[in-house]
């Protein structure tokens, strides 16, 4: 069959702003189509480049509650100017609001405020704990635990917050977040201006006493990051987690598991160039403790213990680019809701094909995973997806439906539809088994012949071809690997 390969190139826009840091990248993907005449377009990146690297700002902050949305923009406006890119150029991109930064009051103004610089952006509010999967993936970590076959870690150490992923062999096996960043103690003038509550009290639980004030004294503070290494060392189980550490947790969140243990460790984020490198000169010159945080974990003796391996990105890597279009067609056996689609946006929660071979570990790891999918706490919309190659008796289609129906049980008591993404091509008999289970009291979309990673995001269009066939773009976070 013929059909001759067709090269188009396109310009993507990833915008990070983090509790310290905002920045942005511009990527040239060369995207190609290498499917027949007659079959959909496959659309493939064959080269990412990136074209400009923005300067690393400090985030514009109105008060300690508020972004200031109009000074983030001026920023992105002069990378624009500065990169000779008009926002009519920008084909795709992202917009990551991560950290502390997720949870100011308004983070969406901010996004709207942005809006206008790029036609369609892959926004995305991360919570914590998406963070740490995002920012370990940028530093190629899922990637290093899969060639090295270890079960590694990823610190992602910033300004507020210390976000952890860990892999093993690849697999996403368990996140956390820490309140411990380079920016929880400020310095001014050689004066300590701010110190975060928790950090006073992990001080003072070591009889250090800290103060807004007081002199900056490079030998007491390096001891207080001391203790600040040690609970990173206690969240990965390499040393025995004293009476304060439970307190730690980023909104009073999980800790790691402790089995698979972990044998290899990756840093980024903003301190992490600051433990790969000996920072020699003035430790306050970013006015705070980032350099000394950098030192005491590059010295700390019990993450000393794991292999130390080089991230792809450091500060970059919660997202240094963004998204490609893979539209593809899904028809002839897919079942959805009239009036339910389009659909944009939504982040896909992918069951890896180990956690599919049995109906048992599906439904766990879709439920262990949601959570990642709630930076809030509650419900949002999101789409399940999984190869299903294993599944192709009428009675096996069955169980799969009960174990979605399981594992998706928060979803599916929310307002949002219950959307299933499959490679296998089951979309209409599993949408119809799920729609039995639910007794038809629930929107259910189930679409087939569409292959996602996690990360990803999706686009349902309208239906055509007289209903049969629905048009899916899927989005991918494209990292600078």
């Amino acid at each position: 069959m013929g059909g001759s390969v067709t090269h188009e190139e396109i310009l993507s826009v990833g915008v990070d702003i983090g509790t310290s840091t905002t920045q942005l990248i511009f990527s040239r993907l060369t995207i190609e189509n290498r499917a027949s005449s007659y079959a959909a377009p496959r659309i493939q990146i064959v080269k990412k480049e990136v074209v400009h690297r923005s300067q690393i700002y400090f985030t514009p902050l109105r008060s300690s509650t508020e972004i200031d949305a109009e000074a983030v923009k001026k920023i992105l406006q002069k990378e624009y100017a500065s990169a000779g890119i008009q926002p009519k150029d920008v084909k795709t991109g992202a917009v990551i609001i991560t950290g502390e930064t997720a949870r100011k009051q308004n983070a969406n103004q901010v996004l709207e405020a942005l809006a206008s610089l790029a036609g369609d952006f892959v926004v995305a509010t991360a919570g914590p704990d998406l963070e740490s999967v995002l920012s370990a993936r940028g530093a190629g970590t899922d990637q290093l635990s899969q060639d090295q076959r270890l079960t590694m870690a990823n610190l992602d150490v910033g300004g507020g917050t210390t976000n952890i992923g860990v892999f093993e062999k690849g697999k996403l096996t368990g996140v956390c977040c820490l309140d411990i960043g380079g920016r929880l103690i400020r310095v001014e003038n050689g004066r300590i201006a701010y110190v975060y509550h928790k950090i006073q009290k992990l001080a003072q639980s070591h009889g250090i006493q800290l103060g807004v004030g007081d002199r900056a004294d490079p030998e007491l503070l390096g001891r207080v990051c001391g203790l600040m290494a040690d609970q990173l060392a206690q969240a990965l189980h390499c040393r025995q987690a004293d009476g304060f550490h439970r307190a730690l947790y980023t909104n009073d969140g999980k800790s790691l598991p402790e089995n698979p243990p972990i044998q290899g460790i990756t840093y980024s984020g903003g301190v992490a160039d600051c433990i790969y490198n000996k920072m020699e000169g003035d430790p306050f010159r970013y006015g705070d403790v980032g350099v000394l945080l950098g030192q005491a974990i590059r010295e700390n003796k019990d993450l000393a213990k794991l292999r130390l391996f080089h991230p792809a990105e450091t500060i970059r890597a919660t997202v240094v680019g963004a998204g490609t279009h893979t539209t593809e067609v899904s028809g002839s056996t897919i079942h959805y809701v009239n009036g339910r689609l389009p659909v944009k946006n939504v982040p896909v929660l992918k069951v890896s094909q180990e956690d599919e071979a049995s109906l048992e570990t599906l439904r766990e790891a879709i439920r262990r995973q949601l959570p990642l999918y709630q930076p809030e706490g509650r419900a949002e919309q999101i789409a399940l997806a999984f190869s299903g190659k294993g599944y192709t008796r009428f009675a096996q289609i069955q169980g799969l439906a009960a174990a979605i129906t399981e594992g998706m049980g928060e979803v599916i008591h929310s307002g949002y539809p219950l959307i299933v993404v499959v490679e296998a091509d089951i979309g209409k008999v599993l949408g119809n088994a799920i729609n039995l289970l639910l007794d038809f009291k629930k929107d259910v979309i189930c679409i087939d012949g569409i292959r996602t990673q996690a990360g990803d995001y999706v686009d349902i269009g309208e239906p055509v071809a007289e209903g049969h066939v629905v048009p899916v773009v899927v989005k991918t976070l494209i990292f600078n690997s």
